[in-house]
């Protein structure tokens, strides 16, 4: 997993990349590890979006801040999200970010050479 974005041409994985049924989780990992290594360059965290996922989700930033410190790999990372988020709060989250939030993920797949989509 990529956290060092300072050369222009590495990115936070898509948003809408699923791990386990949960959208953004590696996309917001990425960027909160390079935030606390000092190598996020012109990325946001916690952006708007991050923390519109996280509010659904039912979890603060300081939160995530901690489970990141924690939980070491992806996997271990879902598992505690799953097991932390509030009842249908993934679920919730995936909605408004596929339903309220296309047009930014389309933004971002551009911005970053992805094929839109």
């Amino acid at each position: 997993m990529a956290t060092d974005f300072r050369d222009g041409k590495t990115f936070p994985r898509r948003g809408r990349q699923s791990i386990d049924g949960v959208l953004w989780l590696l996309r917001v990992s990425d960027k909160a590890r390079a935030a606390a290594a000092g190598t996020i360059h012109d990325y946001i965290y916690p952006c708007p979006m991050d923390k519109g996922m996280m509010e659904r989700w039912g979890i603060t930033p300081r939160e995530f801040e901690q489970a990141l410190a924690t939980y070491k790999t992806d996997d271990e990372l879902v598992h505690w999200l799953k097991g932390r988020a509030a009842a249908g709060g993934i679920a919730a989250a995936n909605d408004w970010l596929l339903k309220e939030r296309t047009e930014n993920l389309d933004r971002q797949d551009a911005e970053e050479g992805v094929a839109v989509g």
